[in-house]
């Protein structure tokens, strides 16, 4: 009995190690990022947003240019560029680009084929390990609902205003903030210890710095549209691109919330005018 109670007292213990471990890892963490993103003004912000699909095209480019040779999206299907204005025989362009790994074949065997418009954008790495290993033991974590999965806390009060102005675009905030937070001088400012193969970012949500360079400079694409190619724009651009990219219906949502709203306030009048009518013979 003594010793079931001796192992009951250490797992106790273990346990409550492992949370106060947690917890003060969590308050650490909660100090990040260092500066708060920058509200911008998008087009999909707001109950009446709708995407710009000439800015979409444009964050495309920068994605299939600079972050795709890193970052997969792999809940995304290429058929699903139709929603930006490309055409079908574009998209099937496109997706010949990409190799698929596809089989097994009649003798087991995996094989690779050119991708079709129904399949999804791979990654460059055959594994979570083989990118690890690429990457200096950072994972590049996958782009399809990036926008929607990393957001900074809004804090008390800006939370409870987010309620009524609508505010949803705190990923595409972020993702702005993080792309043209890097220092121009690449340093961190002094008294700031950076770990070796990191890059100082104030806006970085869990720490001073990440794995990640810089990977924009002015005029790394082309734009088709002649749009300047600077940080600026296209941060802006590759931030609209990841916000469709995890809320492609973003824009049958809010129109069908506002018909939803006019239903509800028609419906509330017509049932104060019946309760009126109803009640207004009988004696009170």
């Amino acid at each position: 009995m003594k010793n079931m109670f001796a192992k009951i007292g250490a797992t106790t213990a273990a346990m409550a190690l492992v949370l106060a471990v947690g917890l003060t890892s969590a308050f650490a963490a909660s100090g990040y990022p260092i500066n708060k993103p920058r509200e911008q003004d998008w087009s999909f912000a707001g109950p009446f947003g709708h995407y710009d699909k000439g800015q979409l095209q444009r964050g495309f480019k920068v994605y299939r240019e600079v972050c795709a040779a890193c970052h997969s999206m792999n809940r995304v299907a290429f058929r699903s560029l139709s929603d930006l204005g490309y055409s079908e025989g574009q998209i099937k362009a496109i997706a010949a680009e990409y190799d698929i790994v596809d089989g097994p074949d009649a003798d087991g065997e995996m094989f690779t084929r050119p991708g079709t418009p129904a399949d999804k954008f791979s990654g460059p790495y055959p594994n979570v390990e083989a990118a690890t290993a690429a990457n200096n033991g950072a994972y590049p974590p996958d782009f399809s609902l990036i926008a929607k999965a990393r957001a900074a806390e809004r804090g008390f009060p800006k939370f409870v205003f987010d309620v009524f102005t609508q505010y949803a675009e705190n990923g595409p905030d972020y993702i702005y903030s993080l792309l043209t937070g890097y220092p121009e001088d690449g340093e961190a400012p002094a008294g700031v210890d950076v770990v070796e193969g990191t890059h100082y970012n104030p806006y970085f949500l869990s720490g001073v710095s990440l794995a990640m360079a810089n990977p924009l400079f002015d005029d790394l694409v082309e734009y088709d549209d002649g749009t300047p190619a600077t940080i600026d724009q296209m941060s802006r651009d590759v931030s609209a691109f990841l916000m469709w990219a995890a809320e492609p219906k973003l824009e049958e949502r809010k129109q069908l919330g506002f018909k939803v709203m006019m239903f509800l306030i028609i419906f509330s009048v017509l049932l104060y005018l019946t309760k009126k009518q109803v009640y207004a013979k009988l004696e009170h």
